[in-house]
């Protein structure tokens, strides 16, 4: 029974302190003992703080309305941040080319007749062209010349009209000059270039200040048959031998050497001709047998045939015949002519008869009516 009681006792005072914790606890004295050292503490750190935080507040200045405050950045020590960039690829600006100005005269090749070292016969006449394309900015017309420059003009005027007409940049025009080969064997070359109205000359290339040329060899001479035509045997249609020179008017017919003649055109040549007239009989005949000769890889017979002047009945035949290591007649080339105002230039490829002894014969023969075949050979010769 004690236990019992003693049991209970202990269970009333458990209560009464349970009960106890959950009373209101009075309000300390803030100004009393250690309650009022702590306050005045808590006041002290409290007035540091306020100032500290007053003093890392920013300063307010007057700010003009159209810019913003700027703002401050914490104080604490950031680490930046390394970025890695790549760096920009320069790239090239093409610049522009400064166009350059045309010339007003200028011109450019196009095309061209005798190409350089064409061989000519010794004084053989010729025909060069060259056509020429006005790639300047201004048109050339019948005040513009085409005019020779340096070297050897070989026949030719010093200077001619470039056009009748008018030429604009972009058309072309074709130039011929009609020209004779010097008498003597080598290369000649004749400079030519074009004269604006001004008198300013100019030519070919971009800046329209490049000549242009004819350039020939002369071929050396083997054989003129002129300067040995009385070593020729001459006969006529009727194997009659003629007398060597013969005597011009001779019924029989007749060759004779003429300097300085007139050609069909009028023209007056410097050169010789050998002047053959047939037999005086209808389909008559004169024939010169010259000479063996070796003919040579290469060679040429060359010469320019017509009608005497104002031989205007003239219709005949030239032949060149010959005769190779002693067998029969043979004909190499053959040309008709008749009186109407021109000349031949001929020129007979000898190859075939190389390394052969040769006799060549030049033979005129009347087409018909024997009247006024008055024919001629000017300047035959091989080279």
């Amino acid at each position: 029974m004690r236990k019992v009681i003693v049991i209970f006792s202990l269970f009333i005072i458990a209560v009464i302190a349970l009960s106890a914790c959950n009373l209101p606890r009075p309000t300390p004295d803030p100004s009393s003992g250690d309650n009022a050292v702590k306050t005045a503490a808590a006041r002290t750190v409290e007035a540091i703080s306020t100032q500290i935080a007053v003093s890392t507040l920013p300063v307010l200045t007057d700010v003009p309305a159209t810019q913003a405050p700027t703002e401050q950045l914490p104080s604490e020590t950031s680490v930046p941040v390394v970025t890695q960039t790549r760096a920009p690829v320069a790239t090239a600006t093409p610049s522009q080319p400064t166009p350059t100005p045309i010339p007003c005269d200028r011109a450019k090749f196009v095309s061209e007749t005798i190409p350089d070292g064409t061989t000519e016969a010794p004084s053989a006449t010729f025909t060069k062209t060259w056509t020429l394309k006005n790639n300047g900015s201004c048109t050339w017309n019948s005040s513009y010349s085409l005019v020779f420059v340096s070297g050897d003009a070989m026949g030719a005027a010093a200077s001619k009209p470039l056009t009748s007409g008018s030429v604009a940049p972009g058309e072309s025009v074709q130039i011929t000059l009609d020209l004779k080969a010097p008498s003597k064997p080598g290369t000649y070359r004749g400079t030519w270039n074009l004269r604006n109205a001004a008198g300013a000359l100019f030519g070919l290339g971009v800046q329209g200040n490049d000549d242009f040329w004819v350039e020939i060899k002369v071929a050396g001479l083997q054989y003129n048959f002129v300067d040995n035509f009385c070593k020729a045997e001459w006969r006529n249609g009727s194997s009659v031998v003629l007398a060597c020179p013969g005597t011009a008017g001779d019924s029989q017919g007749f060759a004779v050497k003429v300097d300085n003649p007139r050609m069909e055109d009028g023209s007056v040549e410097d050169e010789t001709v050998l002047w053959t007239n047939p037999q005086a009989v209808n389909n008559g005949e004169i024939s010169g047998k010259f000479p063996a000769m070796a003919v040579t890889s290469g060679s040429h017979f060359m010469s320019v045939i017509g009608c005497q002047y104002s031989a205007t009945n003239c219709n005949v035949k030239f032949l060149l015949n010959y005769i190779a290591d002693g067998g029969s007649v043979q004909t190499l080339a053959s040309w008709n002519e008749v009186y109407d105002g021109k000349f031949h230039k001929v020129d007979v490829d000898l190859s075939s008869l190389a390394g052969k002894s040769v006799q060549f014969i030049l033979t005129v023969q009347a087409n018909g009516s024997p009247d006024g075949d008055q024919a001629f050979w000017l300047e035959p010769r091989i080279q």
